[in-house]
């Protein structure tokens, strides 16, 4: 028998969520990226976003490095703040165990296909009958009424339909995609502010609505409210500048490259003399920032000249003292040690219960008035299976059959 005077203490309760949305619960049905980014932002302000996943869990879990099976670190980033319950909504009885969760809930969230959820009974029209108030809300790839609408859509094929790799192949010689997943980010941006405002909506007249979010129509809009240029007219309006997009880039030095905004007029003759080129000033080509946007290709050439003969530092230290913003060009490795970040806490190494250490970043979202903070660490596969089944309502000798007919998934402890 272990002696109670020597046994670790058991682990300190964890805080119940701060924030904004402290006190609202979220059904969280998204898999993969878009979604679960989405749900993230509204756990980090507070929600209690419910994570269900199916008995055998989410595929994401095993992506990128780990020290648990079904812990990566993809997961693991993306899904912080959340409880997580497994459960086959196949199964009727599954459904039903589903839908009394649903009952307790303020908003459901998910980003499968529109028909998959109309097949288990998922639907908008079908979990509004037993909480008229919700806010359903979901991204597809494309929306409901367009042509496309049933496509499956994953971040290469939107980046693609909406010309990012094209508007790289203008700046680089290479059609390549952004190296992140641009569009799921963006449109899990998207989803993330859709649901909040179907929230928004609700608290003030007491009405559900569904809400659809598409990732197509979303990075579209992004693109061309920057490209759209003579285009937004009809008919289109001929202009002889070009637009600066396809111009700006960081500038070598003699060390690495640096980030400089020159822009205004102040900026500019305080650079011009930091380069120790004054007649820039009264050059009818650089005068005035009109003329320096139709001369953007000497202006670029110029600086880049310039910047060449001193190190990052040294161009950093006299552009800081001119007022001129300027920033080293990160790598990985600088980016996690700059000051900044740590000056402002954005790093904090957490203890995962079973994990380990973990560099978890807060949100970048301060309310002076309701601060934000959810420290629940990522869930293991059905970890909440059967608290959150008590707080639907369920008998434990339901919650007990649910899980002996593999209808649900307990704790990993409970297996």
């Amino acid at each position: 028998m272990t002696n109670s005077a020597t046994s670790a203490p058991p682990p300190a309760p964890i805080p119940a969520p701060t924030g904004p949305l402290a006190g609202m619960r979220i059904l969280d049905l998204t898999t993969v990226l878009l979604g679960p980014y989405a749900t993230k932002i509204l756990g980090d302000l507070g929600a209690d976003i419910i994570k269900i996943e199916t008995v055998e869990g989410e595929g994401r879990r095993d992506s990128g490095p780990m020290v648990n099976k079904s812990m990566g670190q993809t997961f693991m980033v993306l899904n912080r703040a959340k409880r997580a319950i497994a459960i086959n909504l196949k199964d009727p009885a599954g459904r039903e165990a589903f839908l009394r969760l649903a009952a307790t809930a303020d908003a459901m969230v998910h980003n499968a296909r529109v028909q998959a959820m109309k097949r288990l009974r998922l639907d908008y029209e079908h979990v509004r009958k037993v909480k008229p108030d919700i806010a359903y809300c979901y991204a597809v790839g494309f929306g409901s009424k367009g042509r496309y609408a049933g496509r499956p859509a994953y971040d290469d094929i939107i980046q693609g339909l909406s010309s990012l790799p094209s508007l790289l192949n203008t700046t680089t010689g290479k059609t390549t995609f952004v190296p992140i997943n641009f569009a799921d980010r963006v449109t899990g941006i998207h989803l993330a502010n859709a649901t909040l405002a179907a929230l928004l909506h609700r608290a003030r007249t007491g009405e559900g609505q569904e809400v659809e979010v598409p990732m197509f129509e979303t990075m579209a809009e992004m693109v061309l409210s920057e490209h759209l240029w003579s285009d937004y007219f009809v008919p289109p309006r001929k202009v002889k500048n070009r637009n600066r997009m396809f111009d700006r880039r960081p500038y070598k030095t003699k060390d690495g490259y640096i980030c400089v905004m020159a822009s205004g007029e102040k900026m500019f003759s305080a650079f011009c003399d930091i380069i120790d080129r004054p007649e820039l000033k009264t050059d009818p080509r650089f005068a005035h920032r009109s003329q320096r946007t139709n001369h953007l290709p000497e202006v670029y050439e110029i600086t880049e000249a310039a910047l060449a003969t001193r190190t990052s530092a040294e161009w950093l230290q006299l552009l800081e003292q001119a007022d001129i913003p300027a920033s080293p060009v990160h790598n990985m490795e600088s980016l996690l040690a700059d000051p900044h970040l740590n000056d402002v806490d954005f790093f904090q190494i957490e203890e995962h219960p079973t994990e380990g250490k973990v560099r978890a970043m807060r949100t970048s979202m301060k309310f002076s008035a309701t601060p934000a903070m959810n420290r629940r660490p990522t869930p293991h596969i059905g970890e909440h299976s059967v608290e959150l089944l008590r707080e639907a309502g369920l008998s434990e000798t339901e919650i007990e059959k649910l899980i002996a007919d593999g209808v649900v998934r307990g704790a990993p402890a409970e297996d």
